[in-house]
């Protein structure tokens, strides 16, 4: 028997019917059940060939233990490893690389350091820091967020250089980013999974939290639909990401890619609503199953799992060297 485990925290409304939608399912072989875990012992199997993680980001005690099912042979949604080396200024630079729109954005040097860090510490570390050049690049009006945050905490919207400093001042020893507002007319959040699967989902960030998914929306140019659905699959393949969510600002017909690391993203059916809601339970249903019945086996190296177009390019590359060379030695023969 092999065993889909769900490894969760407060929320209520998935993790369930992900469970009870992979048993319905009734395929011989396999079972679906909530994640049980004490003390791991190194090297020791989990006893599952799947677990879908929606926890391990707020808990390390979780995200070692998904590190150790991944060495043996569990199959994570999403990668313990490259969740563990991502940072939301890393994805805007490698959107940026890859086409995709992005605000102009800039990282800073933390406003607060632990107490273990002193002057010699910083030796490396521009200062006066050029705020003007700053400033210039990005503009106003602004985000100030973290770089690696979510949830929309600690995230201040600035008009001006006096209410950058006034945010700045509060945001302890985070290690922060600048990033250009954009002046959107609509917004979409993208649930995205198995690097293929897009559900385009309209989003108002303006709202209360509990409202921001627009259940009546009107209608979109298709282009411009087809478009945010391409650049959410383009980044999720580079990032290697079986689940997440992506978020595009959209000014002039332009959609910016503003948010696209989310591996645990809500999926609370109060929140996204019964449509969206049944469609994220039946694509990560199937995308757990086919995971267990088809196990693929992951280099484990956080280089393994980022731009896996340009490796498969690269195997191509190599792979028609010793074709040359064999008909080389055929023509001296």
């Amino acid at each position: 028997m092999k065993k889909i485990g769900v490894l969760f925290g407060m929320e209520n409304t998935f993790p369930g019917a992900l469970v009870d939608r992979i048993n319905a399912m009734e395929i011989e072989g396999i079972q679906a059940e909530f994640v049980c875990v004490g003390g791991v012992q190194m090297a020791a199997p989990s006893g599952y060939a799947v677990i879908v993680d929606r926890i391990s980001h707020d808990m390390p005690f979780y995200r070692a233990f998904l590190k150790n099912a991944a060495l043996t042979g569990t199959q994570i949604i999403n990668n313990p490893f490259w969740w563990s080396a991502d940072d939301k200024f890393f994805n805007y630079a490698l959107a940026e690389k890859l086409g995709v729109a992005v605000p102009k954005t800039v990282l800073l040097p933390h406003k607060k350091y632990p107490p273990q860090i002193t002057e010699r510490s910083l030796r490396n570390l521009q200062f006066p820091l050029d705020w003007d050049g700053v400033f210039d690049y990005v503009g106003f009006p602004a985000f100030l967020k973290p770089h690696d945050g979510g949830g929309w905490r600690d995230v201040f919207h600035v008009h001006s250089p006096q209410e950058f400093f006034h945010a700045y001042d509060q945001t302890r020893d985070l290690c922060m980013t600048l990033q250009a507002a954009v002046n959107f007319k609509e917004y979409f959040r993208c649930y995205v999974v198995g690097q293929t699967d897009v559900r385009i989902m309209p989003y108002d960030p303006r709202r209360p939290h509990e409202h921001r998914y627009v259940l009546d929306p009107p209608e979109y140019d298709k282009k411009l639909l087809k478009r945010v659905e391409k650049d959410a699959i383009t980044l999720c393949k580079a990032l290697g990401y079986d689940l997440n969510t992506v978020e595009f600002a959209v000014e002039d017909g332009i959609p910016y890619a503003i948010d696209f690391m989310n591996p645990a993203p809500d999926a609370d059916l109060h929140a996204v609503g019964k449509e969206s809601f049944d469609w994220i339970v039946d694509k990560v249903s199937k995308l757990a199953v086919k995971k267990a019945q088809r196990p693929v086996k992951s280099e484990l190296r956080w280089t393994a799992f980022l731009n896996p177009r340009e490796k498969s390019a690269e195997k191509k590359t190599i792979a028609k060297k010793p074709a040359g060379k064999s008909a080389a030695k055929k023509e001296k023969s």
